[in-house]
């Protein structure tokens, strides 16, 4: 949303210098921006997909992959390897089902530039992007 507003603001701006131009890098951008924001957004308001480090709050470190396709990787410190379905119900809402296990949801936020995921168990782990 920033983003559009940024860019509208932007596109206002040239308008006022550029008037013969204006429609044209209007159009031009629109699309850019839809595509920026389409499909699914994560707490840090880019895409869902994605890799990602997952600290856990015991100090373990693990790696996910989120996969377009709905599906996830994830690679523990032990280099075993859990494979499952995810969905992003809201930025803030991030559930996971293992293979053969029920669905889980995390409450995630950003806050102080630090993204966190709470379990239903109230485990909270930091995320960062990496990928």
């Amino acid at each position: 949303m920033k983003k559009i507003v940024a860019l509208a603001a932007l596109a206002a701006l040239a308008a006022c210098s550029k008037p013969a131009e204006t429609p044209a890098a209007e159009t031009s951008a629109a699309p850019e921006t839809a595509a920026a924001v389409a499909g699914p957004v994560a707490a840090d308001g880019k895409p869902s997909v994605g890799s990602f480090k997952i600290t856990a709050q015991d100090g373990k470190v693990y790696t996910e992959v989120v996969k377009a396709d709905g599906t996830y990787e994830s690679t523990g410190p032990d280099g075993k390897v859990e494979t499952g379905t995810w969905e992003q119900k809201t930025a803030n809402l991030y559930c996971g089902t293992k293979t053969g296990e029920k669905e889980r949801c995390n409450e995630e936020k950003v806050e102080n530039g630090i993204w966190t995921s709470k379990d239903p168990d109230g485990k909270v782990a930091t995320v960062e992007r990496i990928g």
